[in-house]
């Protein structure tokens, strides 16, 4: 809340990644800024994707700056839940009047 309050709506996603960076550090909040996380298919590492953060090796956040967020952000934040074996993941968007947010938690023992 405290980057979009005082950098509002209307920048690109890299400026609120910075912003939150900046954020995490000031509060002494242990982060990783585009963490690669492997993806497996029959025990076997086929790719990685990156993630924006990851915020105390437990939580995955994508952060965006859309007009609105869509099934589409959540299915591709429930995918890298799955593919790293992280239960909680947070999907931030600054592209709107209001900052909105998704938590978003996966269990893996579905799998």
């Amino acid at each position: 809340m405290e980057v979009h309050n005082r950098l509002g709506p209307g920048f690109l996603e890299s400026v609120y990644e910075e912003a939150m960076a900046v954020e995490l550090s000031v509060k002494k909040i242990r982060f990783e800024r585009q963490k690669e996380l492997p993806v497996f298919y029959r025990d076997k590492n086929i790719k990685t994707f990156i993630c924006d953060l990851l915020v105390e090796k437990q939580v995955i956040v994508e952060l965006k700056a859309i007009k609105a967020l869509s099934e589409i952000e959540q299915v591709q934040l429930t995918s890298y839940l799955k593919a790293s074996k992280i239960e909680v993941g947070l999907l931030i968007n600054f592209g709107g009047r209001s900052l909105t947010f998704k938590r978003m938690i996966f269990s893996n023992e579905n799998q």
